[in-house]
């Protein structure tokens, strides 16, 4: 008789895990007030400019900009910190578009490197062997709320005049060396997209320690306007990148609810590390004491198919989901393997730009192997679960590997 789900055998659990968002009374009545307010936009009301201190003043950054989502916050971020255009930036291979694609509508040439397999982030070795005359900005990725080396990145920084931007849109609240990540560099950048810890339906922040800076993002996020000028005065190049007073509105419940949900888990995150790295074929990701906390944004853990009788990350990760385990495959691609870098499709309607680079010839390695062979996610909801959770999903790897062969 076969044992696992996937064959017909019974699942480890039948029951889901905790659903996303979490909302309650907060989010309706500062909703509510704002409403009834009349003052829906944040040019007129008070919430926004209240919920960019409190941001900042948690990331110890002297000043945050909301715009309306962490994409449109790294290429504005790009521009207000000096990245002209042609000038060359390094973003890891293994991360979301936005990171690149930020980069290319500030003007720039993102500049693809490889990971650590150890850790998901930028591999900082790696990047300075792509440094050039034009190198002129870095992009470290903490990517699944995991921060950066970024002892590495500054000192590569330093070395090189490089103008670091964090792309840290999945980590709200995690710090390096007891420094909460965001305002590290010349500016860091998050998200309050949907699927974020904390959300707004879409949203983002620019943090800075730069007054210039945060006067530029301001300026290329309002029209161009400058606080020092005429509301018909128009200084700079910028469009209408504002948020909402509604959006900041939820966002300020759920900043309250947000330390009691990131110690779940980081809590959680610690129990799986703990318990599927006993698992043969199951690796963690990299213990470093110099992250002092972490937002667990995604548990990520790598898959060696060589201990599961050769079967292909496909069919474990059907498997775990036949399990009752909500696993994910993660990116299917390295950036350079998309399309529209491929095609350098960046005109309009997708017409091929001339650029001085050739990402087909770009090859990431441990990108390609996270991509194809190794990663597997757990998305942050799954890690608001409870302990009993946790160790169905340790039950269910056990389960496969120990009858790997029906796969």
């Amino acid at each position: 008789m076969p044992q696992l789900a996937v064959r017909g055998g019974t699942p480890v659990r039948t029951t889901p895990f905790p659903v996303w968002p979490v909302w309650g009374d907060e989010e309706i009545e500062n909703l509510t007030r704002v409403i009834k307010s009349g003052k829906w936009g944040c040019l007129h009301g008070s919430v926004s400019g209240d919920f960019e201190r409190k941001y900042a003043e948690y990331h110890q950054a002297k000043h945050a900009i909301l715009v309306n989502s962490g994409t449109t916050a790294l290429r504005i971020a790009l521009t207000a910190a000096d990245i002209d255009i042609g000038d060359k930036v390094l973003v890891p291979a293994y991360t979301f578009i936005a990171s690149a694609s930020a980069v290319i509508e500030a003007g720039a040439i993102p500049v693809f490197v490889d990971i650590d397999p150890s850790t998901y982030n930028i591999d900082v070795q790696n990047a300075e062997q792509h440094i050039t005359d034009k190198t002129r900005g870095i992009m470290p990725v903490h990517f699944a709320g995991r921060p950066a080396d970024m002892d590495a990145v500054l000192t590569l920084a330093q070395k090189y005049n490089l103008i670091i931007i964090e792309d840290a849109a999945q980590a709200w609240g995690s710090s390096w060396r007891g420094r909460p990540v965001g305002a590290m560099g010349a500016a860091g950048c998050f998200s309050f997209q949907s699927s974020k810890n904390i959300n707004a339906g879409e949203g983002g922040i620019i943090l800075t320690n730069d007054d210039l800076v945060a006067k530029m993002a301001r300026a290329h996020s309002n029209c161009g306007r400058s606080e020092d000028g005429q509301w018909y005065e128009h200084f700079y190049f910028g469009g209408n990148s504002r948020i909402t007073e509604l959006q900041a509105a939820v966002l300020m419940a759920q900043f309250e609810r947000y330390p009691e949900l990131m110690t779940i888990r980081q809590d959680n995150l610690n129990m799986l590390n703990q318990e599927l790295a006993k698992i043969d074929g199951i690796e963690v990701m990299a213990k470093d004491d110099r992250i002092t906390r972490q937002s667990a944004h995604l548990f990520i853990f790598r898959y060696k198919k060589q201990a599961f009788a050769h079967k292909s990350k496909a069919h474990f990760i059907d498997a775990l989901r036949k399990e009752g385990i909500p696993a994910s495959p993660g990116y299917s691609l390295p950036l350079y393997k998309q399309p529209v870098f491929l095609k350098k499709a960046f005109g309009p309607r997708g017409r091929s730009v001339d650029l001085p680079v050739d990402y087909e010839s770009v090859v990431c390695p441990e990108s390609e192997k996270a991509c194809f062979e190794e990663a597997v996610w757990f998305t942050q909801n799954v890690l608001l679960g409870t302990e009993d959770d946790m160790a169905d999903i340790v039950r269910a790897i056990q389960k496969i590997k120990e009858n790997a062969e029906e796969l």
